[in-house]
């Protein structure tokens, strides 16, 4: 043991200036301690912890360097931690407890989002509405019909609507939108059940208000001359890759990237921010060295750097900085900035700062696929090219010539894929459970596609906007959309193309996470010990077991698992839950739910009490009869009630009914030998503000008790009449 503590000593040594790199890293732990506490901490634990950390490193500085290490490992894990907090505490706004029924709605439109089937979703801000007894969230997000809205950000206007809690997750592990909304102060969500009207055009006021005003209504307006040149998904598939607006693509066409592996190139991301800036750079550097007199005496290079940067912010707001986008223009930024400064700029040290400005920026980005999957594509493929670009550079010295140089760029599009893919793989199958078989396949055609046709098109569209021209550039640029339209419905039709695959634990991607880390911030040959725990992570989905019965908040949805492992839904719930426990339980079971007969296997029988689900010598009683759930339950091992049992069915080994389903949201339940072991979504989101709270509901106030009044009262009361 000593000898290989040594070992790890001397290597950590030789490579202390890679250190750095490591902050995000441990910036991260901090962040996911913060989310993974059962309850949330008291607001003082953060700065105490920050406080401790600081003082620690003081007493160890001049000391051995074990200490010192450690000592700065902490301070950063207290950081991270301190920020989310602060985050989560500075964002904590209203959120309602429950449907508010219809209500007039007033507020100011932050965001207009069109939906595939001509509607639209709004987002509203400076909310009032006419219920005393619902709670006025600071945000809210509803969804209006096809020519129910003319609104545009920034207009204040009044609408007639029904809001509800923001959903929680359909499952213990599924997306928690709850907790989505909770860090973009959406308080409620809901649907406009009339015309939205336009009392105020332009109500928002200040700076920043005026700043997204005028982005979005950039964007908007984008969108709308692209969709008005190039119907359908051409159209829409060009404003995803022009402003970042996803909503205008039909379904069919969004699962169809989805399943080739494609569906990175319609989020905003490095590999636009870094061609739109690549082509400014290049293009204005060789516009200018047309002119000698110019090019000979003015540092065009740096006039061309400074533009670059200057468009690729504009970019990433006009795509609505997503984290992606962010990471890319923080890092393209960099490397223009070195440009400007004559410096040379560390790539692994530009994610690195980039990671680091984000998680203290925005902490809660950590947990979401946006964020894992794009750091995590980056800082493979620069590990990978920071040894294989020497060798690269060697061959290409030895062997010139055009057809080598396309060999090596066909070469280079296939390594980065599957870099990229393995890298993000594992964090796409934790999110979505689905892995995309021949995205390879589809990337090296459609990625170079779009860098070097659909791209620079793109560019030409902006500079031609301005004159109303952008047409001459939208016709062959939707030439190019729809080859890449053609690659996604081809690629996306072959045998397979996308798999569904087992639950990956929350363990098990921090442990591939830190693996990776590992590998990847490491020069040196210990470096490949990151491999040991990627493995194991991997591993670990052939011993992932899917519940066995599903129910949700409610008791109306239920799932099960059949014969032949697959997952039958008895179609109740809504497209979300169905798909969300297709994805995370399934596969799904080509048969219909029986409501007078039996199942296929035979060991589900339904009537019009419930269903007796008879498996592995266990009787599961699911009960929706409520005047006599005695007998529904009568002889049952496990009963699942959609209606309140009070009392009844105390025979059984576990017991979950209607209460215990308001109390803790949807369940979860493996059957064993001694019954069943139960998870819920309130258990594993614990006490936290954007966590499951039933509420009761408020009973309609009694009349005041009218007391008896005397014949004269009456009397008298006649009289004034």
């Amino acid at each position: 043991m000593a000898g290989v503590l040594r070992v790890m000593g001397e290597c950590l040594l030789a490579e202390r200036g890679r250190w750095p790199l490591w902050l995000p890293v441990f910036l991260g732990l901090g962040i996911g301690l913060y989310f993974a506490l059962p309850s949330e901490p008291p607001a003082w634990w953060g700065g105490v912890a920050v406080l401790l950390a600081a003082a620690g490193l003081l007493l160890v500085r001049g000391r051995s360097l074990a200490p010192l290490l450690a000592a700065s490992c902490l301070l950063a894990i207290a950081l991270g931690f301190a920020a989310t907090q602060w985050r989560s505490l500075r964002l904590a706004a209203p959120v309602i407890e429950r449907h508010s029924g219809a209500l007039m709605l007033e507020g100011v439109v932050v965001e207009v989002e069109a939906l595939p089937d001509g509607g639209s979703r709004l987002t509203l801000g400076q909310l009032v509405h006419d219920r005393d007894d619902v709670l006025v969230p600071a945000r809210a997000r509803i969804k209006a019909k096809a020519g129910l809205s003319l609104a545009t950000v920034g207009d204040r206007i009044r609408v007639r609507a029904m809001l509800m809690p923001p959903p929680q997750p359909a499952m213990p592990g599924a997306f928690d939108f709850a907790r989505f909304a909770w860090f973009r102060q959406l308080g409620a969500i809901g649907t406009a059940l009339g015309p939205v009207e336009v009392i105020a055009a332009g109500a928002a006021t200040g700076w920043r208000a005026d700043l997204a005003t005028n982005v979005n209504e950039i964007r908007h307006a984008i969108t709308a001359r692209i969709l008005a040149v190039l119907p359908g998904d051409r159209g829409a598939v060009t404003a995803a890759l022009t402003t970042g607006d996803q909503m205008p693509i039909s379904a069919p066409m969004m699962q169809a990237y989805r399943d080739s592996g494609l569906a990175h190139i319609l989020s905003i991301s490095g590999l636009h921010i870094t061609m739109a800036a690549g082509l400014v750079f290049v293009g204005l550097r060789t516009l200018l060295a047309l002119f000698p007199p110019v090019a000979l005496r003015y540092p065009i290079k740096k006039w061309a750097a400074a533009l670059a940067i200057v468009f690729a912010g504009f970019y990433t707001l006009l795509a609505g900085s997503p984290v992606p986008a962010q990471r890319s223009f923080f890092m393209t930024g960099l490397v223009l900035l070195a440009v400007l400064l004559d410096r040379r700029a560390l790539s692994m040290r530009l994610v690195a700062w980039a990671a680091v400005a984000i998680l203290l920026w925005q902490p809660d980005e950590l947990i979401g696929p946006s964020f894992q999957m794009s750091f995590a594509a980056v800082a493979a493929m620069i590990a990978v090219y920071e040894s294989l670009t020497p060798r690269q550079t060697a061959w290409r010295a030895a062997h010139p010539g055009w057809l080598p140089a396309i060999g090596l760029y066909v070469f280079g599009t296939v390594v980065t894929t599957l870099i990229a893919g393995f890298a993000t793989a594992v964090y796409g199958i934790h999110h979505f459970n689905r892995f995309a078989v021949w995205s390879v396949a589809a990337n090296m055609i459609a990625v170079p596609l779009t860098g070097f046709w659909v791209m620079p098109w793109a560019l030409v569209m902006f500079v031609l906007l301005p004159f109303g021209l952008e047409s001459l550039a939208l016709v062959p640029l939707g030439w190019g959309v729809e080859g890449v339209n053609w690659v996604a419905t081809w690629v996306a039709s072959w045998p397979s193309s996308a798999v569904t695959l087992p639950i990956l634990p929350l363990w098990a991607m921090v442990v591939f996470t830190l693996g990776g880390c590992w590998l990847c911030l490491w020069r040196g040959r210990w470096r490949w010990w990151g491999l040991l725990p990627m493995a194991v992570a991997v591993a670990s989905m052939a011993f992932a077991r899917p519940p066995d019965l599903l129910v949700d908040g409610r008791g109306d949805g239920l799932a099960l698992r059949t014969g032949e492992g697959r997952l039958l839904l008895n179609g109740k719930g809504g497209r979300i839950l169905k798909d969300t426990w297709s994805r995370r339980a399934g596969p799904e079971a080509p048969e219909r739910w029986p409501k007078k007969s039996s199942s296929r296997d035979g060991r589900l029988r339904c009537d019009e009490t419930g269903c007796l689900w008879r498996v592995d010598g266990k009787v599961v009683a699911l009960v929706k009869d409520e005047d006599n759930p005695e007998k529904a339950c009568a002889g049952a091992d496990i009963v699942v009630s959609s209606v309140p049992l009070r009392g009844t069915c105390r025979e059984a080994r576990v017991i979950v009914d209607r209460f215990d389903l308001w109390r803790r949201g949807p369940h979860s339940l493996w059957l064993g030998p001694n019954g069943a072991s139960v998870e819920t979504v309130a258990g594993w989101q614990g006490d936290r503000p954007w966590a499951w709270h039933p509420h009761p509901r408020k009973k309609a106030k009694a009349p005041p008790p009218v007391a008896p009044r005397e014949p004269d009262e009456k009397k008298d009361e006649e009289a004034e009449d």
